[in-house]
């Protein structure tokens, strides 16, 4: 039984990591962690809904950053460009 959990946890793991290379992984860590990056931009350039959002960085991130990151965002209207007085046109990075 805990043979068959710790199988589904590595497939899980191996097909996120066949996806998307390491870069892109680290990216998506980066936009999500901004809080004038909507999920809206992040679903633009990875094609990901805002819960496979959440559900990758559960998976790629500390289980204690993961919850900190949730009371972040569910708190941001910035994230949610429903939420959004100002509608932006574009993703622009920090740089």
């Amino acid at each position: 039984m805990i043979k068959r959990k710790i199988d589904k946890i590595l497939l899980r793991k191996k097909s996120l990591d066949e996806s998307m290379q390491e870069h892109d992984l680290n990216r998506l860590i980066e936009m999500a962690w901004q809080d004038r990056t909507t999920f809206d931009a992040i679903y633009l350039q990875y094609g990901l809904t805002e819960n496979q959002v959440k559900n990758r960085m559960r998976k790629l991130i500390s289980k204690k950053a993961y919850n900190r990151w949730r009371k972040r965002v569910q708190k941001r209207a910035t994230k949610h460009k429903k939420k959004l007085y100002h509608k932006p046109n574009r993703f622009q990075g920090p740089w």
